[in-house]
């Protein structure tokens, strides 16, 4: 069970004025509600509020620690129907849920980009660019979910008209090119440079052993920003090494089915079962680890704010690399008998075994000495 540190009334009284922030107070302005983005059990069933600014409905999903880093929101677009135009001091990146449509961006010189977008597509809107969305289908929504860095923007400047308001073109980010959202990119290890991803599902994804499992990766840069995004797939009967990291990193399921242990250091693990559509969201430096006790590959979408990457000085993030060294990323040799036993009674219940073997030999070759 995780510790949640309640204190006394008179304590928290102290600290009652620094509760709220800018940030969430702009979003109460805005008649919206902030749920826990602990863990959501499907991102196509949390309840929406119409959202004026935008024309659409939507809720902020986010907690007390990514909230200070980055955030979450889920929008729908009504059938028939688009959102408002706008353009914003703070960066996006954008999943479709459901439904198809378009997206229109373009800067003040009228210079224009559209493209067309369905389920599982991803991508960025350019820093400050005008944009607007348009749902394709006359009877039916279309929902997206998005994270942004907002919050700590909002907290540093207070002023939505400032934030949404602000006149100019960085044109560094986007200079009106006709082709900004073709689906292309240049790849530079497992960093891939792209504005556009038509489908996150079945995106074809490169070897990484070093999270275990035999499982694959990519990572984006989507429309030049700041934020970070990786998408990571691991096969049946396999599961990923536990890591920890920064706040903020949105994980949200696209294909399979299992489940995530999620815990601060000391204390034990929570088990939140996920689907297609789920989404968890590990605070700050929490061990996690990902369980796919489905009957196909699993696969997840990951968007962050690299802002507050813990690398080491080689500029490798430190949750891919051993804690027998330095690292954050505990080896399938050093963690606890009880992860695979609760891993091989999931699997029994539909009728699988176990495929962890070869990757428990396989780490191995590479495993440094305890220190």
């Amino acid at each position: 069970m995780v510790k949640q540190a309640i204190v006394s009334d008179g304590l928290a009284e102290k600290f009652k004025a620094e509760k709220e922030t800018p940030y969430t107070r702009f979003v109460a302005n805005e008649g919206l509600d902030i749920i826990n983005g602990l863990y959501v059990p499907s991102l196509h069933e949390v309840e929406l509020k119409p959202w004026a600014r935008r024309g659409g409905n939507a809720v902020f999903i986010n907690h007390d620690a990514s909230r200070t880093s980055n955030d979450c929101y889920v929008m729908e677009i009504p059938a028939g129907s688009k959102l408002a135009p706008q353009r914003q001091l703070y960066e996006e990146t954008i999943l479709i849920l459901s439904g198809r449509g378009s997206t229109t961006v373009w800067n003040d010189s009228g210079d224009r980009a559209s493209f067309e977008w369905g389920p599982g597509a991803i991508f960025g809107i350019p820093l400050n660019a005008h944009h607007q969305h348009f749902n394709g289908s006359g009877s039916q929504p279309a929902r997206f979910v998005s994270v942004t860095n907002l919050p700590p923007l909002m907290n540093v400047f207070e002023e939505p008209e400032f934030i949404f308001g602000t006149a100019h073109d960085f044109k560094g980010r986007f200079s009106g090119e006709p082709d900004y959202f073709a689906e292309k990119g240049e790849q530079k290890g497992l960093l891939m440079e792209t504005n556009f991803v038509a489908d996150a599902v079945n995106l074809p994804l490169i070897e990484a052993k070093e999270r275990g499992a035999g499982g694959g990766h990519i990572r984006f840069q989507l429309a030049k920003c700041s934020m970070n995004s990786h998408i990571s797939q691991f096969p049946v009967g396999t599961y990923k090494k536990c890591h920890r990291h920064g706040p903020g990193a949105h994980v949200i399921i696209l294909s399979g089915e299992g489940y995530s242990l999620m815990y601060p250091e000391g204390e034990e693990p929570t088990r939140y079962e996920w689907k297609v559509g789920s989404m968890i969201v590990p605070p700050n430096m929490w061990y996690h680890q990902h369980f796919n006790t489905g009957t196909t590959p699993a696969r997840y979408l990951a968007f962050k704010y690299e802002g507050v990457a813990i690398r080491n000085a080689q500029g490798v993030p430190k949750a891919w690399i051993s804690q027998r060294i330095g690292g954050d990323q505990i080896d399938y040799a050093d963690e606890s008998p009880e992860v695979r036993r609760m891993f091989a009674d999931a699997l029994a219940r539909h009728g699988l075994s176990s495929a962890m073997d070869p990757a428990y030999e396989a780490e191995l070759a590479d495993l440094p000495p305890k220190g």
